[in-house]
């Protein structure tokens, strides 16, 4: 059978869809990722790429492989792990999270390396499309992100919480509901390549409403601050644990009860028996626990 390393060095061509960027990724040369790749299809009795000058994308039998070899690595990773005493974590695991959970996530991270010390954990910021890609690739264990309409059989989605989409105005704005603030003032627009600025930018269409855009940011508490000065107004999800509907500096106004109370969904995305499922899931419930004391009502400070 090919070496364990043969099918790792499969999944970084799969991922990069290149020779040359998978062998940085696995420390080895170029010539040698392409001599393992031969000698798996050798071995296996098919090709698996459709090679072109320096690419080399999956063809079909290479994608009807793809999900089995990840499986077959993270088993080999599993046994590689250590028997823990009943109730111990360690071992290392990575985890990724949108800006608006990482200070949750960060928290929790950091009590339970202080109860467990043998534990290793990783934290990266980032968008959620590039979180769940990393997830998906194994280059992540698991991200926390907002959900996706894009469902995946190799793929486990843990609801965190939602977050009710509101328009956010200074108190000096012009009108007094969401649809006359929107109508009636510059609109800042959070970015509309991100999976929350296309959600927000299917309800403006349901509204039927032409914004006056005045700009478009990737970054909510900026959008926000912006507001508190006067520039504009915005539609965001209204964040797990923020102080805006205290704040005597903005109006948080609902929306039309007519759009069924639109909301963005978070969760954790991991992949299916990946080798760290006990630190993830002990990761996603205090996670959890902390956001619910954190929702609205639930008499916490944000």
């Amino acid at each position: 059978m090919s070496s364990i390393r043969f099918l790792r060095s499969f999944l970084a061509v799969a991922h990069h869809g290149s020779f040359s960027e998978a062998a940085e990724q696995v420390a080895l040369t170029q010539a040698a990722i392409s001599f393992q790749m031969r000698a798996l299809e050798a071995e296996l009795g098919r090709e698996l790429f459709d090679r072109s000058g320096r690419l080399a994308i999956l063809n079909a039998a290479g994608r009807e492989l793809l999900p089995d070899i990840k499986q077959l690595v993270d088993l080999y990773d599993r046994l590689k792990l250590p028997r823990n005493a009943p109730g111990e974590l360690a071992g290392a695991v990575s985890i990724g999270a949108i800006v608006s959970c990482m200070g949750t996530l960060s928290k929790v991270v950091s009590h339970l390396k202080r109860r467990h010390p043998s534990l290793d954990v990783k934290v990266l910021s980032g968008k959620a499309s590039e979180l769940a890609g990393k997830v998906e690739a194994g280059e992540l264990d698991a991200a926390f992100v907002v959900e996706s309409s894009r469902k995946m059989t190799s793929m486990r989605w843990t609801p965190l919480y939602e977050e009710p989409l509101v328009v956010v105005a200074p108190p000096s704005a012009a009108g007094q509901t969401a649809h006359a603030v929107l109508a009636a003032n510059p609109f800042l627009r959070f970015d509309r390549t991100q999976r929350t600025g296309r959600q927000i930018d299917h309800v403006l269409r349901r509204l039927g409403l032409p914004v006056a855009e005045f700009l478009e940011l990737n970054a909510i508490e900026t959008l926000v601050e912006l507001v508190r000065q006067e520039v504009g107004v915005t539609l965001l999800p209204l964040l797990n644990g923020s102080n805006w509907q205290a704040s005597p500096d903005l109006r948080i106004l609902p929306l039309p009860d007519e759009l069924g109370h639109p909301a963005r969904g978070i969760g954790m995305v991991e992949r299916r028996d990946h080798a760290r499922q006990d630190i993830t899931r002990e990761i996603c419930a205090q996670s959890l626990a902390m956001f619910r004391a954190r929702a609205p009502g639930a008499g916490a400070e944000a």
